[in-house]
């Protein structure tokens, strides 16, 4: 596996059997105070011209976005993230067994093994979060749910243990996540990632201190609920992502997504909050660093 390789390409056509756009958007006009892609998978190709990660950084830095957190899903996409995040100063890497590999794991007996391997992998310099961990039951049946819940406690011990952040992957399983979290106990910084509750689950996280990061999602027209959770959280709880190359904004929506994008969701998210966008900017670059850490740390040369 080189630090250029793509370890897999995603599907050309939408999650309704439609063909999608695979042309990438234009880039947007650059934000007036950098900020960062709290959650991004450059290990997927996309498109009908697919972007190298170094490629997809410097179309970042053109646009204000001045670091990403890459994020694994399986033992191979996270140890390229850890290895890539390393020596490339624009991005920091998390670690994780996705909730929805776990079964897999689960089924071959190789779960420990692949939990010991995000173990060792969180201990590196530039690693700064578990993730994405935690419970997805629109593609897991029951069957798998056991798995996933072992997957997710284990994933927040190591959180702890390394003291760093934990960012949640949580679909269709918003009370059994909050349950997990409240008896299990959370690590110091626990972020949601691509948040998909509402105003009272915002509330939830806002008493307990969790970050909620919000994507392209926001964006769409039906997610008023997501846009009335923004109202609620504390400013200093808010982060932004692309999820790339999923979720891309409006007006592209269904075309590939890219960090270079995120000025999109930051101004729909300024909007809703009535507030101005440079300092929205200051305030979620203020956050993302209180959550990992300085990007200039703990290079390898």
């Amino acid at each position: 596996m080189t630090e250029s390789a793509y370890i897999r390409h995603r599907d050309t056509t939408s999650e309704h059997g439609q063909k999608r756009d695979l042309s990438y958007p234009p880039l947007p006009e650059p934000l007036p105070v950098a900020v960062y892609d709290n959650h991004t998978h450059l290990e997927i190709s996309d498109g009908d011209q697919p972007i190298d990660y170094r490629e997809h950084l410097e179309r970042a830095a053109e646009v204000g976005i001045v670091g990403v957190i890459q994020v694994g899903g399986d033992v191979e996409t996270s140890k390229w993230s850890a290895t890539v995040a390393a020596a490339e100063p624009r991005m920091l890497a998390a670690v994780a067994i996705h909730p929805n590999e776990a079964p897999n794991y689960e089924a071959a007996g190789t779960l420990d093994e692949a939990l010991a391997v995000i173990d060792e992998l969180a201990a590196w310099p530039r690693t700064r979060a578990v993730g994405e961990t935690g419970l997805d039951f629109f593609r897991t049946g029951p069957e798998g749910l056991a798995a996933q819940h072992r997957s997710f406690e284990a994933h927040i011990e190591i959180a702890k243990k390394h003291n760093i952040a934990m960012q949640i992957h949580d679909r269709d399983a918003h009370d059994e996540v909050i349950e997990t979290l409240l008896r299990v106990g959370t690590p110091e910084k626990t972020v949601f990632h691509c948040f998909s509750g509402d105003a009272a689950m915002a509330a939830i996280a806002a008493d307990n201190g969790w970050y909620l990061s919000f994507s392209g999602t926001i964006t769409f027209k039906k997610n008023e609920e997501l846009r009335q959770a923004l109202k609620v959280i504390p400013r200093e709880l808010v982060l932004v992502e692309t999820d790339a190359p999923f979720l891309t904004p409006t007006p592209f929506r269904g075309r590939p997504n890219a960090p270079y994008l995120t000025p999109h969701t930051v101004r729909a998210m300024a909007e809703v909050l009535e507030m101005d966008l440079g300092d929205l900017c200051a305030q979620i670059a203020f956050n993302t660093e209180t959550v990992y850490g300085s990007w200039q740390d703990g290079l390898v040369e």
